[in-house]
């Protein structure tokens, strides 16, 4: 119903307010367990029952609450102090747009929260020192339980993956190869997987596929590809790689992501096979696939905070 100044408040509207789990959602619905991009893993606010009086506490418990939520997500609310026993409650169309807002910022994987973290590298698979063809590594990041992982995405977590070079492959120091795929790993940059996008921080280079509107929600457990980058520059536009991401269960269920990135040497250069000269300074220095997750805090008023429970390099090869 909409309410005007002066209208008594019923207990299943404010009810509704704090628990209503379908569009327009209540606070507990995003704040609390909800479901899938819903859902950060606070404590939920208690309802009243049917008949009864709302108390000022009662208005005061959804209003801090609320005011928890934009704490985190960044959102501006209505301007709304404490209220005592006996006050008028200027309400309901004010209410149900900050709740809508909130909602949405969640929904989005809090897009705007400063409340998070970067982790140091927790897994830095390395290729061979030298190496053509392919190198291709597969890492992955654990949660504790469904729940965490979708509280992780909803309150802005990332999973990101950074690839670098860390050794040169042509003995006499930085080949022409290797500034190459320096120029190929700065495009990529921090590589981040979000709720329901994706995006680096590079720019640049030839841009293949980019899957910027796929996110942790859009993932199956079979891979799909969000990145792929080719050198832009002759004679090493064979040269690319690749990102691809997937979940051990659908969305809601899942507990692990697995990354693959594969670095794809197919420059002309590799056919090189004159024995006399020094075929080194035809490969690639040694890379690195770094994973990082940046995870969420308390800084912003949230209770609690979630980050991955493991990583592990789950393969590795240079062929």
């Amino acid at each position: 119903m909409a309410y005007t100044t002066g209208d008594t408040i019923l207990d299943d509207e404010y009810n509704n307010f704090v628990g209503k789990a379908t569009s327009p959602f209540g606070l507990n619905h995003f704040a609390g367990t909800g479901a899938l991009q819903y859902g950060l893993g606070e404590s939920a606010v208690a309802t009243v029952s049917a008949n009864n009086a709302i108390n000022a506490s009662e208005w005061n418990a959804l209003f801090s609450g609320m005011a928890t939520i934009a704490g985190h997500t960044g959102d501006t609310l209505t301007s709304r102090s404490s209220i005592s026993g006996g006050d008028a409650i200027e309400i309901s169309a004010n209410v149900a747009t900050d709740l809508a807002t909130l909602a949405a910022s969640v929904a989005a994987g809090c897009p705007s929260t400063s409340a998070v973290t970067t982790s140091s590298a927790l897994q830095s698979p390395a290729s061979s020192s030298t190496w053509y063809g392919s190198f291709t590594t597969q890492v992955s990041a654990t949660f504790a339980s469904a729940n965490a992982m979708r509280f992780f995405f909803n309150a802005g977590g990332k999973i990101r993956l950074d690839p670098i070079r860390t050794g040169n492959g042509g003995t006499d120091g930085v080949s022409g190869k290797d500034s190459a795929w320096d120029n190929l790993n700065n495009a990529v940059g921090n590589f981040d997987i979000k709720s329901t996008t994706c995006t680096r921080s590079g720019s640049g280079e030839t841009q293949d596929t980019f899957a910027s509107t796929t996110g942790f929600y859009d993932l199956g457990t079979g891979y799909t590809t969000l990145l792929q980058l080719s050198d832009d520059t002759y004679p090493y536009t064979a040269n690319n790689i690749k990102i691809e991401a997937k979940l051990n269960a659908t969305p809601g269920s899942a507990t692990v992501m697995t990354i693959q990135t594969t670095a794809t040497d197919g420059a002309a250069d590799t056919t090189f096979t004159d024995a006399s000269a020094d075929n080194t300074a035809y490969r690639n220095g040694q890379h690195q696939h770094r994973l990082y997750s940046v995870n969420t805090t308390t800084g912003g008023g949230l209770a609690n905070a979630y980050a991955p429970s493991s990583t592990a390099i789950v393969s590795n090869s240079t062929a």
